[in-house]
């Protein structure tokens, strides 16, 4: 058994686990709650490997002053690795009360059972409680790895943290309120790098202005004055750009002409043959993280000590970011989680955070709030990279494949705080002293990868070669966006496969079940066929087809088939999407759907129309008018099939259905009206553009 790699790092049980002689069992936890369900997960995970009601359960919001360190929650991996560490450490708690009721009672230990927290023999006698057991058991001891305990699979437990949301209660970062509170607005230039030219006089005596090098900053004591007094004062200042744009018509070009990394991530070597050599190249633009709600922090600091509330996906990370940026020790920097509303990847959370410690440096211990614009969520947040590929592939007689060979050009999807031995904040690349951000670069092949996450193909060829090379130059900020790399590659891979399926005349399932040696992956792939009616396809409507899509999520994660029904009109549509997935044994079914359908959706969205437009003076798709999202008229049915696998450890479900859902759509089109799109997004610009 592997180790929990949260486990190794936090093996104390007292550091996750308080048992109160109430009977309260308070549960702290290092993974944030993002929209994603976790904690209801963790705490589903705790009541039953404690034998306790949810009710007796409380989970405590992350904080560095209290929770364990988990690094980030990112990768869909925190049911797989918190959700072991949370198993291993409630198992081992409960363990050590059994023990201690036995002692207590006389009466052995295998046969005490737990009811809602309460020790009781065979016969229904009360033996001792958490609660009353609290004083007799030392948990600062570690916690060995132990597996689930066996036993029927326990009812969903409802969401704890959907209440306060579905009734407008108060409950994420954008609703806290300090005593004292000062409203910020940061006033950012158009471009990522430029120095500040020139700045207006005459700002009203209600604001204050704060400039640190080219760090800009209005004060207020309400936030409408804040607001408007940076409005006005963003439209007057003057910036000299310090780098150059690409042009945007120009971009894929641009992207593979610059100095790059170039990295192999598989060579299987073999002899060529006598079959038909197929090439195609594919591109997609760059994706902003748009987010519905902006990006928003507090801090407050009383001459010592710093404390900041932040949506950051990484609270530790952030603090360690902070402290190094401001030469302060960790010790003295606090950083609490509270949830926001909305979260993708690497949005502005972890630099709007910075932002507010910053500037409560400045304001004599009162707390300062600073919430972003529009404009700023959409022009100074790091972006998905643009990507483009080039496959080729040789095609035998009898349908077999070899020689496939992908390359991929990408900037780096790894710009978050500490990297490169850098702090990461945008406003330390502004400040006087601080340090330009440089490129980002790519997670390991430990963590998946990045630009060249699912590069690989799942399918068995007898040769193939697949590179990655990333691009070490961009004037635009990029890092880590839900599924990185993933959702492209896989649109790339998924294509491609459809490409040689349509030469072999071979039905496109068919085809990739023939080439798959994994009976998981063949198993997603014919319940989502099966679910949308493969076998029925060619009685689709005019201009409607199905398509097909599958990628098992970092080539170890989870199995994921998707089959589009589209329609490709006057404009592309997709009308049903039929998921499958393989996450292992299924913690939480209800969560496990909500991530599938949210990850649908988006990659719907994506697909068909978020692209990045700027020019030569930085970002100009600031607003929803500029950078279009998916609207409620346009979300397609979502129908999502769970394959449970109880005996297998769980698995993520965030981020594996963005690659198969746009290779399925893409594949849809090709089904509808015979053209294959190969640029990203769909749009019918893009479209026109295929036909030439």
């Amino acid at each position: 058994m592997i180790r929990s790699p949260s486990l190794v790092a936090n093996p104390l049980i007292s550091t996750w686990l308080r048992f109160a002689e109430d009977g309260t069992v308070v549960l702290r936890v290092g993974k944030v709650e993002l929209g994603q369900g976790i904690h209801t997960a963790l705490t589903q995970i705790a009541v039953e490997e404690l034998g306790v009601a949810p009710g007796r359960l409380v989970l405590a919001a992350p904080s560095t002053e209290s929770s364990p360190d988990e690094g980030f929650t990112a990768g869909s991996q925190s049911t797989q690795i918190s959700g072991a560490a949370v198993q291993s450490v409630c198992a081992a708690a409960r363990g050590l009360f059994t023990a201690a009721a036995a002692r207590r009672s006389g009466v052995p230990a295998a046969s005490l059972t737990v009811v809602d927290g309460e020790f009781r023999t065979p016969g229904g006698e009360i033996v001792g409680s958490y609660g009353s057991l609290a004083g007799e058991v030392e948990l600062g001891v570690e916690a060995p790895e132990l597996p689930p305990r066996d036993g029927p699979a326990q009812p969903d437990l409802r969401r704890i943290d959907l209440p306060d949301k579905v009734f407008g209660r108060p409950r994420f970062i954008q609703d806290l309120d300090l005593p004292g509170m000062l409203h910020a607005r940061v006033i950012r230039p158009p471009l990522l790098r430029a120095s500040l030219h020139s700045l207006p006089d005459g700002l009203p005596a209600s604001i204050t202005l704060i400039q640190d090098g080219d760090f800009l900053a209005i004060l207020a004591e309400r936030e409408e004055l804040a607001a408007a007094a940076a409005e006005r004062l963003s439209r007057s200042v003057r910036w000299e750009p310090r780098d150059d744009m690409p042009d945007e018509s120009k971009h894929d070009a641009w992207l593979r002409m610059q100095p790059c990394e170039t990295s192999v991530l598989l060579r299987r070597e073999g002899a060529r043959g006598t079959g038909i050599q197929i090439r195609a190249d594919y591109s997609r633009a760059m994706i902003a993280h748009a987010s519905i709600a902006t990006s928003c922090a507090l801090a407050r600091f009383d001459g010592r000590r710093l404390e900041v509330w932040s949506h950051s996906q990484g609270i530790f990370p952030l603090r360690a970011a902070i402290a190094d940026a401001l030469g302060m020790a960790q010790s003295d920097v606090v950083v609490h989680h509270v949830e926001g509303a909305g979260c993708y990847g690497h949005n502005p959370a972890d630099d709007v955070a910075f932002d507010a410690a910053l500037l409560a440096l400045r304001t004599d211990g009162r707390p300062v709030r600073v919430l972003w614009d529009r404009a700023a969520e959409l022009g100074s947040a790091p972006l998905a990279s643009a990507m483009s590929a080039d496959l080729s592939a040789e095609l035998g007689s009898d349908g077999s494949v070899r020689n496939w060979t992908y390359d991929v050009w990408s900037n780096g999807y790894n710009g978050r705080p500490g990297y490169a031995g850098n702090p990461g904040l945008l406003a330390n690349g502004y400040r006087a002293g601080g340090q330009d951000l440089p490129p980002s670069v790519d997670p390991p092949a430990e963590a998946g990868l990045g630009s060249g996450r699912n590069a690989v193909p799942p399918y068995s060829f007898e040769s193939a070669r697949v590179t990655t090379h990333r691009v070490l130059s961009m004037p635009i900020r990029t890092s880590a966006i839900r599924s990185l790399g993933a959702h492209f590659n896989v649109f790339a891979v998924e294509s491609f496969m459809d490409e040689l399926a349509a030469r072999a005349g071979a039905d496109p399932l068919e085809f990739r079940r023939s080439k798959l040696e994994d009976e998981r992956a063949r198993a997603v792939l014919s319940a989502a066929a099966r679910e949308a009616g493969w076998d029925r396809r060619a009685e689709t409507a005019e201009d409607a087809g199905l398509g097909l899509g599958y990628a098992r999520y970092k080539n170890r994660g989870a199995y994921c088939a998707v089959v589009a029904e589209v329609e490709a009109a006057e404009e592309v549509r997709v009308r049903r999407i039929v998921v499958a997935v393989d996450v292992g044994r299924v913690v939480n079914l209800d969560g496990v759907r909500n991530q599938i359908e949210g990850g649908a959706i988006q990659a719907v969205s994506w697909t068909l129309k978020e692209q990045v437009r700027f020019g030569h003076d930085g970002i100009t798709s600031v607003d929803w008018e500029s950078y279009p999202v998916l609207r409620f008229p346009e979300v397609p049915r979502v129908d999502v099939l769970v394959l449970d696998r109880p005996d297998q450890p769980s698995l993520g479900a965030g981020e594996c259905v963005a690659g198969p859902a746009a290779g399925a759509i893409a594949n849809g089109v090709f089904a509808a009206i015979g053209l294959r799109v190969r640029t990203l997004p769909l749009t019918p610009q893009n479209v026109v553009r295929a036909i030439g």
